[in-house]
């Protein structure tokens, strides 16, 4: 049975415009240049390889779309998540130039962590990874076997942001973040276009040369939706889809942010099982790409993303089974919620002949691999 996800909040984006071409401002965010040295990079390590874009033909036909493509991200480079593509990489720019011994740091719902820690024991420094309290216990004991230090933090995801932050100052860590905030940018954008990888393989993995017109992407900070927005703008061009921001109904500050204009912190309690999307505050950054390369924000409550994952899971539909934590199906359960809600599928143009992307951010459970 198809989840009824009701109810809602959302906001057609104002400051969008489809016509407007892809600016200065935005690619001095994330660039095609930029992309292809992040490609050539990730692309060379052991174990990489394209993850499988799977065709879920069979819910596109009950959903009443033309197609459905799922980028099924849950066994990226051994790690289970997308995260892995950014994390790894943002150490690998943090280390240039550095000669002798370094620790780097980040703090992480879990996924961004386990990336992190790769990246250490691959390019041979020290990780100490600051997690929020909560966090699963096998998305710890992940981040310890590959040799990352852990150290939890009472508070929510944003407190260890900031304990990750003051202890890097302190000790002379190099600080790796996907999030941005004032006066820390550079290791975020570098992180944000690893991610551009994904949209890279999806874009070479349609049939046919097929392009999506709407994509589906969940957000936390917002840096894989701004990444797969600013990737399809800048290489699309006027061909780009819709894009629709998908958060969980308590760490809403993307679409808090549209409301206002500007950078605002959700009010949400975070307490979420979408775990690895529960942000109070938005990456500057990645507020810079979605802020007019949007088209809609959507919030969701968490009965959407679970019985959706366990749609995928279970195979009901009739296509390959999918096994992904909540969060990882937020996108997915964003456009169920989208095509019960009029108001928002009628002007985002979602009809028959429509073709969807969304993105399976992570599986069921963290996959720590040999780092070598």
């Amino acid at each position: 049975m198809i989840p009824q996800v009701l109810p809602v909040r959302f906001l057609l984006n104002p400051r969008a415009d489809p016509a407007r071409p892809y600016g200065k401002e935005e690619s001095a965010v994330l660039n095609a240049q930029a992309h292809r040295q992040a490609f050539r990079e990730i692309s060379s390590w052991r174990g990489y390889a394209p993850t499988p874009l799977r065709v879920l033909e069979r819910l596109a036909r009950r959903l009443g779309l033309g197609a459905l493509w799922y980028k099924d991200e849950s066994r990226r480079l051994g790690l289970g998540s997308f995260k892995a593509l950014g994390g790894a990489y943002g150490v690998a720019r943090a280390l240039e130039g550095r000669v002798g011994s370094a620790t780097v740091t980040c703090a992480s719902a879990g996924n961004h962590g386990l990336a992190v820690a790769r990246g250490a024991a691959m390019f041979g420094c020290r990780a100490v990874i600051f997690l929020p309290a909560g966090t699963d216990e096998a998305r710890q004991a992940a981040i310890r076997q590959l040799a990352g230090e852990v150290q939890v933090v009472p508070g929510s995801y944003d407190d260890a942001v900031a304990v990750a932050a003051a202890r890097g100052r302190k000790e002379g860590w190099l600080v790796v973040s996907d999030t941005a905030y004032p006066g820390y940018e550079e290791i975020p954008r570098h992180i944000m276009q690893g991610y551009t990888v994904l949209v890279r393989e999806a874009l070479e993995q349609l049939p046919g040369g097929r392009l999506p017109t709407h994509v589906f992407v969940q957000a936390g900070v917002g840096g894989l939706a701004a990444a797969v927005t600013a990737h399809l703008w800048e290489s699309l061009g006027r061909d780009r889809p819709r894009m629709v921001v998908v958060e969980p109904a308590e760490a809403d500050c993307l679409l808090e942010s549209a409301l206002h204009g500007r950078p605002t912190p959700s009010p949400g309690s975070l307490d979420t099982t979408m775990a690895c999307l529960a942000c109070r505050n938005v990456s500057t950054l990645a507020w810079k790409i979605l802020e007019g390369g949007a088209d809609a924000f959507l919030s969701i409550p968490d009965h959407a993303a679970e019985e959706t994952a366990g749609l995928l899971a279970s195979g009901a539909t009739g296509d390959h089974p999918v096994r992904s934590l909540p969060s990882g199906v937020a996108g997915l359960a964003g456009l169920l919620a989208t095509l019960f809600e009029p108001a928002l599928a009628g002007p985002l143009g979602l009809a028959g002949d429509s073709r969807v992307l969304v993105i399976g951010s992570e599986g069921s459970e963290p996959l720590p691999a040999d780092a070598s």
